[in-house]
């Protein structure tokens, strides 16, 4: 069974990008702001979530924050995307809960880790 990522973006062309790379591996279920991502969340749990930082409605923060909130999401990993390196932003979003940062335009092989990092913690552990 296919472990399954909501992705939160307000972009189009990330989203589609994202579900494109990740489909073959994984369940994808695409959300266009944090206020659609807690709906969606409302009866669904995901394995991980990939969300923007900066979106309309309610941004990556936000739902980063509700997501901790929440009894049945508040151990699910979270990656951040965000536009900008900033180091605050960055420290906010560990701080706020979140697993992982990774900037755009991002490289899909180090999402690809990314991922494994969240979904199979003892992978890395048996390479080494």
């Amino acid at each position: 069974m296919k472990h399954t990522i909501l992705v939160v973006d307000d972009e189009l062309n990330i989203r589609m990008l994202l579900e494109n790379f990740l489909s073959q591996d994984y369940v994808i279920v695409s959300k266009s702001d944090g206020v659609e991502a807690l709906e969606w969340l409302e009866g669904n749990l995901p394995d991980l979530i990939i969300c923007d930082i900066q979106m309309a409605n309610m941004d990556g923060y936000q739902l980063l924050e509700k997501i901790r909130q929440r009894g049945y999401t508040k151990h699910t990993p979270v990656i951040m995307l965000s536009g900008t390196e900033a180091s605050k932003e960055r420290v906010k979003c560990y701080k706020l809960g979140a697993q992982d940062y990774l900037t755009k335009p991002f490289n899909p092989e180090e999402l690809e880790e990314l991922i494994k990092k969240n979904l199979f913690p003892v992978h890395f552990a048996v390479k080494w």
